[in-house]
């Protein structure tokens, strides 16, 4: 069809001419209400973002010297964070002489880690960097 002849034809009918394949041999027209169609694209485009889950590393914090109801905390708020389908990336900094016993501190993270039992996936296991040993776990599928 004539483009004109499409133009009026849709003018008549109280709708918009949309090109929907620009690069076909001819081009592609529909007569529809473009508001509505931006709206339907729109919403497909939400209900599509909706359904996607983000999953973000949350950080716990341990110290070298930590107390037994410290820990006991920190490890219930890791099983919250990892409920709530995150990972968690276990961390502990190092201060002045601690720094010597690098040794005993990554002992000290892989018995919180073994807190866990079964219950977790070691994603990156204990590493150090500078003064400070982290770690991520996530939840067993």
């Amino acid at each position: 069809m004539d483009t004109v002849a499409a133009l009026d034809l849709a003018r008549q009918r109280g709708f918009d001419l949309v090109e929907v394949s620009p690069n076909a041999r001819p081009p592609v027209c529909k007569i529809l209400d473009f508001g509505a169609f931006i709206f339907r694209q729109e919403k497909q485009e939400r209900k599509a973002r909706a359904g996607q889950k983000k999953v973000d590393i949350k950080g716990i914090r341990l110290t070298f010297r930590i107390g037994q109801h410290d820990k006991e905390t920190r490890h219930h708020q890791a099983l919250k964070f990892l409920d709530e389908g995150h990972k968690v990336m276990l961390e502990m900094r190092l201060r002045g002489r601690e720094n010597a016993f690098s040794q005993l501190a990554q002992k000290h993270m892989q018995e919180f880690i073994a807190l866990f039992g079964n219950q977790i996936v070691t994603e990156q296991p204990v590493s150090r960097l500078g003064n400070r040993l982290t770690a991520i776990i996530g939840k067993k599928k």
